[in-house]
């Protein structure tokens, strides 16, 4: 089991989930190495070759297959060559589309939800309009399939780069010129995802990649180089229009997002639109640039609770060097009622340097011509 320490105070916690000190909100760093959930099984175990696909059973034989398909062949199209990572509800790996020789990511549904048809029927959906979203600053997917022995998996070209979350434990608070760079990159892919009536429901830095901008488009620049923010894990959002199996589904863990970046009315079980977004951006913004949550509580609980009572930490008084005019949009983006938010995300981009119409509270001057007004060229 990974053990993560806090940086400030020293304590060490064993739990997998934890990501920040419930003594004084730092973010904490991974001091050990994970181990595979499950071990690798000597023998997979799949269907028998009949052409019937039958849904692995959620036991050891299932989850040994979907969590062991290293150097090996799927679907008679793929050849796996490693794991990337896992999660509750996945298991991510490196692969070859052996027609085309293309590398491309694989993300193999967990067991436990591809024997859940309606999870697979909702998963179906979401990928059908996954496949939609074309932009750079967006992950598509490519294609969802499913094994003759019931393996449910999705493909995703392969980004080579680092997430921001792990960025952020390596180099702690992020430079402000960088990070507003990013920032309205995602809002481009975010926006780009919101025309297309997709939302993303469990936006967070686990789910951003910096990849190297080779055109140049990126406008990273400073010593990591040029680089650019592609938002992920657009296969597991929903649709913006409201559905009733929403409740289901939250309990099988397919659409349930975040607790740390949870909008106010994704945790109240609302219907959720772009504004939704638009704050769990705020929250990873913050967090890019401070290291920290703007809501404190001794558990995901209680800074669930916070977000609902009370406000927002005022970012000035963990970084003093913040512009008004990126105060004055998180402030904005963070607002607990999201008709006090920004309508779109290209609205959050633009106040991030002052950019937008003077109005509400995404306003302000400042910001660099030459530089905004690349971005402004960029985004719009």
């Amino acid at each position: 089991m990974s053990e993560r320490r806090c940086p400030k105070c020293g304590s060490v916690y064993t739990d997998a989930g934890a990501r920040f000190c419930p003594k004084d909100g730092s973010m904490l760093v991974e001091i050990q190495a994970r181990k595979p959930a499950a071990p690798p099984s000597p023998k997979a175990s799949g269907g028998s070759g009949t052409g019937v696909r039958t849904p692995l059973p959620p036991g050891k034989a299932g989850l040994d297959r979907a969590s062991s398909l290293s150097n090996q062949i799927l679907d008679a199209r793929y050849q796996v060559m490693k794991k990337l990572g896992e999660g509750g509800m996945s298991y991510v790996y490196l692969a070859k589309e052996i027609s085309t020789g293309d590398t491309v990511a694989i993300k193999v549904l967990s067991p436990r939800l591809a024997s859940d048809k309606s999870s697979v029927e909702r998963l179906r959906r979401e990928a059908g309009l996954a496949m939609r979203l074309d932009h750079p600053n967006v992950c598509r997917i490519l294609r969802l399939g499913e094994s003759e022995d019931g393996l449910i998996y999705l493909v995703m070209p392969f980004l080579k780069g680092e997430l921001l979350s792990d960025r952020e434990v390596r180099g702690g608070p992020m430079d402000m010129t960088l990070g507003v760079t990013l920032l309205k990159q995602m809002c481009a892919g975010l926006h780009h995802a919101h025309e297309l009536q997709i939302i993303h429901r469990d936006l967070k830095p686990e789910n951003v990649m910096l990849v190297p901008d080779d055109d140049g488009g990126g406008g990273g620049g400073g010593a990591g180089g040029v680089e650019r923010a592609v938002v992920m894990d657009f296969g597991l959002a929903k649709e913006r229009r409201a559905d009733p199996a929403i409740a289901k589904l939250t309990a099988t863990g397919i659409i349930l997002g975040t607790p740390e970046f949870m909008s106010p009315e994704q945790i109240r079980g609302k219907p959720l639109d772009a504004r939704s977004d638009i704050y769990a951006l705020g929250i990873v913004a913050f967090e890019m640039f401070t290291g920290k949550l703007p809501f404190s509580g001794r558990n995901a609980q209680e800074m669930m609770i916070a977000r609902l009572r009370s406000q927002p930490i005022a970012i000035r008084t963990l970084r003093t060097d913040v512009p008004d005019t990126v105060e004055k949009a998180l402030a904005k983006a963070l607002q607990t009622n999201p008709d006090n938010r920004f309508s779109t995300a290209i609205e959050f981009a633009e106040a991030l340097t002052g950019s937008a119409p003077s109005s509400g509270g995404g306003g302000g001057g400042g910001g660099g011509g030459g530089f905004l007004g690349k971005l402004k060229e960029k985004f719009s």
